[in-house]
């Protein structure tokens, strides 16, 4: 056969065409002409192979990204310029009465008065005291074989955050496009009811882009960090910002790999942060109502762990883990107590400590790190910090455990475990989970799943017993879940649900 005789479907332009539109039509065409030699094929194969991996890409929006272990990819069908439309489209469907206050310049407003106190159990980040524990009410512990009954489910900006709820109103931060957001949405129905937002847009590819911290509720003033830095109380009956601040550039301090992810600490009418700066401001103290700075205290690096309000050795103190040790320090002026060194793989520190006793905590890390209780005896107007017991049984990434009846559970490298809080032996491990999170509630164990399941799972030494499981939200789950008034909020990147969990 000549070439003018050649069919038009084996011609090299048919070849061309096809594998730049439709390349699997693209490859029956290139295995079609002939003659061609076997390497030609393979090579051309391949190339064509490289333009179908690009028009998912480009076309049908393929998204990938790292499970917990960050060497697993999770590829899904997800364009985030689509996303955000649902969003917004979604918002405006709502025609909720709400306000939409413009971003806040350098210099914002003086302070108000806060509001009128409101019913705020869950107020702080993984609750009170910040111990991923719900004691507000008995929970459902038979659930339903089709799980919870679910209340709303709707789309959500991005990031990491968690939710706080006062007033039956939930508080969280999310990226919309360029966008950092503090949201409102009531608990019972969802709706928005306020946004607050600035420019800023934090992305990181291994982890994932937007926000991280999460969001606090005090004396009727909502407390917002973005992951660059930008601070902000926010009046929670209108949005707007009483005050605002970057911690980065107040505090000479450089954003670490995965953004600012400590969650703000309100207590004695200050608002502790965590920018890292030198020169003495790594940990630093503002006025709650006018953001005046009132201490700052250590020259270390930051880290993801959130600070926290604990009582050690009859000592009120505020315990941080920044990238290379534990401290304890004064809450009147942030002097330090003690110290214990906590170095990790790439300084990563995120699982927030636990008091196991009048004198002990609970510490742990992931990449291969591991845990260990730590004793305070004193030494002087000090403290001196000792290791009770160390190993690798409970490897908490960026999954914080929860302590009960003299044992700690958690996630040790996504498959959860028990602990005894006293000599660190483990009377079981099982239960796969992934990177996700968990909460405990009337003596069981409430586990949001990396891949959006929830699960309850009694809380006892004896051994794992998962007792239900039902997929909540799909996609990649690293939020921490959260239950106020009985209600389970729970969230990731692209999807936020409610769900009644009280009996």
């Amino acid at each position: 056969m000549t070439d003018r005789q050649t069919p038009w479907y084996r011609s090299g332009a048919a070849l061309v065409l096809g594998a730049l539109i439709f390349p699997p039509a693209g490859l029956v065409l290139l295995w079609m002409r002939s003659p061609m030699g076997i390497i030609v094929r393979i090579f051309g194969s391949l190339v064509i192979a490289a333009i179908g991996v690009a028009h998912l890409f480009l076309f049908y929006g393929l998204h990938v990204e790292m499970d917990g272990t960050g060497m697993r990819p999770i590829f899904s069908f997800h364009k985030p310029s689509k996303h955000f439309e649902h969003v917004e489209e979604h918002r405006a469907a709502q025609e909720a009465p709400k306000v939409q206050p413009a971003a806040a310049p350098e210099v914002v407003q003086a302070a108000t008065p806060a509001a009128a106190p409101v019913a705020a159990y869950w107020r702080d980040f993984r609750g009170p005291n910040r111990l991923g524990r719900y004691d507000e009410k008995p929970i459902l512990t038979n659930w339903p074989a089709s799980g919870l009954e679910r209340m709303w489910k709707q789309p959500i900006g991005g990031g990491y955050a968690s939710f706080t709820v006062a007033g039956g109103v939930a508080y969280t931060i999310e990226q919309r496009r360029a966008n950092e957001v503090v949201a409102a949405y009531d608990v019972r129905t969802g709706r928005e009811l306020w946004t607050n937002s600035w420019p800023a847009f934090f992305q990181e590819s291994m982890g994932g882009d937007g926000p991280r911290a999460t969001p606090i509720y005090d004396d009727g003033r909502v407390y917002a960090l973005g992951a660059a830095g930008e601070f902000r109380a926010i009046d929670p009956a209108t949005g707007r910002a009483i005050w605002n601040k970057n911690i980065l550039r107040e505090n000479n301090a450089e954003n670490i790999t995965w953004g600012m992810s400590n969650a703000p600490l309100v207590v004695d009418g200050k608002v502790i942060v965590t920018p890292g700066g030198g020169k003495g401001r790594s940990i630093v103290a503002y006025d709650k109502v006018s953001g005046k700075l009132l201490w700052s205290s250590l020259d270390d690096k930051t880290s993801y762990t959130s600070p926290m309000v604990v009582t050690l050795n009859g000592k009120r103190q505020i315990i941080a883990v920044t990238a290379t040790r534990a401290v304890g320090l004064t809450m009147e002026e942030g002097s330090l107590l003690w110290e214990y060194p906590w170095t990790t793989q790439y300084d990563i520190n995120c699982a927030q400590p636990i008091v196991v006793a009048p004198n002990r905590f609970f510490i742990s890390a992931g990449y291969g790190h591991g845990a260990a209780v730590v004793e305070l005896t004193p030494d002087g107007a000090k403290y001196q910090a000792k290791t009770v017991w160390a190993n690798l049984r409970m490897k908490n990434k960026f999954n914080s455990s929860v302590l009960h009846e003299g044992h700690i559970y958690g996630l040790d490298e996504g498959i959860l475990a028990c602990v005894r809080a006293d000599n660190g032996e483990q009377p079981w491990k099982g239960g796969r989970y992934g990177y996700g999170q968990l909460l405990l509630a009337s003596g069981h164990l409430v586990v949001l799943a990396e891949n959006g399941d929830l699960a309850l799972v009694r809380a006892t030494p004896s051994k794992h017993e998962e007792l239900a499981r039902f997929s909540a939200i799909d996609g990649k789950t690293w939020n921490h879940p959260v239950i106020s008034d009985g209600i389970l909020l729970v969230r990731n990147m692209t999807e936020m649900a409610a769900f009644r969990i009280a009996k």
